[in-house]
């Protein structure tokens, strides 16, 4: 329910806020500022956030879908749904990661 809640301001700020040059968030068309707010380790922190709670939302959401197709989960299929959230949730720390270092 957060990455809904997270998800709906992002798409506020990235999608309509930022290209139509919306107040303080004009300043971000330009790509090297946006990328230098993006070395800032609270905003990647937080960026880290947002993707690890989108990735596990999914994960979640696919996994309880299973049923509505008429597949019983069982323990492998949590184990694909619940562990490529897992995988992705390490890559998004390790490019977050490498952004700030």
């Amino acid at each position: 329910m957060l990455s809904a809640l997270l998800g709906a301001a992002l798409l506020l700020v990235l999608g309509f806020a930022l290209p139509l040059g919306w107040g303080r968030v004009a300043a971000l068309q330009d790509p090297a500022k946006a990328l230098a707010l993006l070395h800032q380790p609270l905003i990647a922190l937080i960026v880290l956030g947002l993707l690890v709670l989108f990735l596990w939302h999914a994960a979640h959401r696919l996994f309880k879908c299973l049923h509505d197709f008429g597949i019983h989960p069982g323990p492998l299929s949590k184990l694909s749904c619940y562990g490529s959230a897992l995988v992705l949730s390490l890559v998004a720390l390790w490019a977050v990661a490498r952004l700030v270092l």
